[in-house]
């Protein structure tokens, strides 16, 4: 691929640089620049290297091998012959990517359904949606080439709920709201996503249902309409109220709160079943790490 040092990055060293234009994490793009895979006008860099705004940069991705089953356990809310719920845990990739090839979720469900090889999309065999590598919380699984068609048709009519908690900064004037704002590949940092007029149309609604003075911090219960990239974190940092912990789009927590991840669980899934059209309604607890969080920060006002 080829890329542009964005004006936000100029500066920086090259292995920062390549990670973020290639999203990639900093280990990943420091093999590539070792390997010789990352040159300027044909000559290699230095990682520690810094670049000034505008100079192109030529990356070689390896191809990746194919998808091959891994032993990775797996948390199942829900499972008959046709589908599945699972957990991912946060720090899990949902499928393989640039610069991350094992250790991914899909990697575990082929272990764990041999069967999925086929249904849906090359090596990300049955997963009908996603949540970011930080997210933690629910993902539902077609068994099925006819649940597979049927999820992705109700995800496209919108009939599939996917509801969130998030701790995020500051205080809300009114108790709920809805974000509409188109969310696209942001054009200075390309590994990053941001509210722009020429992205796709975007709402997330939210309701706030607690609130931390001393620390000026609010608890959202947050419901996609759409399912962009990173639309929760992207639209929530665009009206000033980041989520606690997002080191892309705000900022960290306050000591002893900040879980040194992304503060968002995926913690309520509904959809109507694909062959039996009953309603399936599945819920995840709070993961350690998070209830630790809300620990440390004592009763709410």
């Amino acid at each position: 691929m080829n890329a542009c040092v964005p004006i936000d990055l100029a500066g920086q060293r090259a292995d920062k640089i390549v990670a973020v234009v290639a999203g990639l994490s900093r280990a990943a793009a420091r093999a590539l620049i070792d390997e010789g895979l990352v040159t300027v006008q044909g000559r290699p860099l230095d990682p520690k290297q810094r670049l000034a705004e505008g100079v192109e940069l030529d990356i070689e991705i390896p191809a990746l091998r194919g998808l091959e089953p891994e032993n990775i356990a797996l948390v199942v809310r829900y499972e008959d012959d046709q589908v599945a719920v699972v957990e991912k845990p946060a720090g899990m990739v949902v499928h393989p990517g640039a610069g991350r090839a094992t250790g991914t979720l899909a990697a575990g469900l082929l272990a764990r359904w041999p069967g999925l090889v086929g249904i849906g999309q090359t090596d990300r065999w049955g997963i009908v949606h996603r949540l970011d590598r930080e997210v933690s919380g629910l993902l539902v699984v077609a068994l099925t080439d006819v649940a597979y068609a049927r999820l992705v048709g109700s995800l496209l009519r919108r009939s599939v709920t996917r509801d969130y908690l998030a701790l995020v900064w500051g205080a809300f004037d009114a108790s709920t709201g809805t974000i509409d704002a188109p969310v696209g590949r942001d054009r200075r940092a390309p590994a990053r996503m941001a509210v722009q007029a020429e992205g796709r149309p975007s709402r997330t609604h939210y309701r706030r249902t607690a609130y931390w003075s001393p620390a000026n911090l609010s608890m959202l219960e947050v419901r996609l309409e759409t399912g962009r990239t990173h639309q929760i974190r992207v639209h929530l940092s665009s009206i000033e109220h980041p989520v606690v912990g997002d080191r892309v789009y705000g900022r960290p927590g306050p000591p002893g709160v900040d879980p040194h991840r992304v503060w968002l669980h995926a913690a309520h899934l509904e959809f109507d079943h694909p062959t039996t059209d009953q309603r399936i309604s599945v819920d995840s607890p709070l993961p350690e790490d998070l209830t630790e969080s809300l620990e440390a920060l004592g009763p709410p006002d």
